[in-house]
């Protein structure tokens, strides 16, 4: 059995990006947070699908040019091989719980995908 509290780890980028709870052995599970005005870049997974359950803020998310407007006690499911690009165009810290399955170790492939200019 394995505890992790969340303040345990830290965000890729200091104060945003993925952080991550729990890599394998069957799935990965964490934590994702954009500032106001931030994204994080599109990509795909060839083999894991992506699930992410809204905590708080809102966020717009682009699954295969698809736009979703989402917010808090929102589920979001995206398909292996379904691009997604995720921003936080609200004036609140977005935050969610994210889980990618089946585990594997290389499966993230970014996309040149960018539809609002900085």
């Amino acid at each position: 059995m394995t505890v992790i509290n969340e303040l345990e780890k830290e965000y890729r980028f200091g104060d945003s990006g993925p952080k991550y709870l729990l890599r394998g052995p069957r799935m990965n599970f964490g934590v994702v947070a954009l500032q106001p005005g931030q994204d994080f870049t599109a990509h795909y997974h060839n083999i894991m699908e992506e699930n992410f359950f809204v905590l708080e803020g809102e966020l717009e998310i682009h699954i295969d040019g698809e736009i979703f407007q989402c917010k808090p006690g929102d589920f979001i499911h995206v398909e292996p091989m379904k691009v997604h690009y995720l921003i936080n165009k609200g004036d609140t810290v977005f935050k969610a719980t994210f889980m990618l399955a089946p585990y594997q170790i290389q499966d993230k492939v970014d996309v040149d995908y960018k539809p609002y200019a900085k």
